[in-house]
């Protein structure tokens, strides 16, 4: 993968991290809910046709479950792609809130 960038932005009640890669002018994002109890949903990840097959959608779930084990926070994965990437590393699945 290229030279990549994640930023991680926040509201009181969402976030979005988003994945720069050099040589691309479109961005990777994933989004998510936060809850009253530190919670988060991780409800959506979108990676531009032009940077599929990058790992851009990996390092983006890599990226929420490291600040997860981090931070001390659960996830609540209704995005299939951040489920699935999460059930699959023994170190992320405990990270998982069904």
């Amino acid at each position: 993968m290229a030279e990549t960038d994640i930023n991680r932005s926040e509201t009181d009640t969402t976030g979005r991290y988003e994945i720069l890669v050099d040589g691309h002018d479109e961005a990777g994002e994933l989004t998510y809910q936060k809850l009253a109890d530190g919670t988060v949903v991780a409800d959506h990840t979108g990676v531009p046709l032009s940077m599929r097959g990058l790992g851009i959608g990996k390092a983006l779930v890599a990226k929420l479950a490291n600040d997860a084990l981090d931070e001390g926070f659960q996830i609540i994965p209704t995005c299939p792609f951040v489920k699935a990437h999460l059930e699959r590393n023994p170190d992320w699945v405990g990270l998982i809130n069904a």
